[in-house]
């Protein structure tokens, strides 16, 4: 098995690049340690899940996922103040990243 390279980020740093998608990053004004704190939530969610085991309990699941997402940065309010859009989870090729991205692949 080869090694994998990590998603490439958008000179900005608003993106990672997966499966030339964008994926939105978390805010990098968070304090490490509740950075921390909401990615150890969000993983406990992601496992909450797997283990559902009727729909309330999923419903519930993917609430605490979404909550820890909007914490973090990834969904909801963008945490970029110049103006500019969110596109989160377009494919690269539709965006103003698409040079960048094509030019360094």
């Amino acid at each position: 098995m080869g090694s994998t390279s990590p998603p490439r980020r958008t000179p900005d740093g608003r993106y990672l690049v997966v499966n030339e998608r964008l994926w939105r990053t978390a805010d990098p004004r968070l304090p490490p340690e509740q950075r921390e704190a909401l990615v150890r939530e969000l993983m406990a969610a992601r496992r909450a899940v797997r283990a559902a085991i009727d729909a309330t309990a999923l419903r519930a699941a993917r609430a605490r996922v979404h909550a820890a997402k909007v914490a973090l940065g990834e969904r909801g309010t963008v945490w970029w103040q110049d103006g500019a859009p969110d596109l989160n989870r377009r494919l690269v090729k539709n965006t103003p990243y698409s040079d960048w991205f094509y030019a360094n692949s």
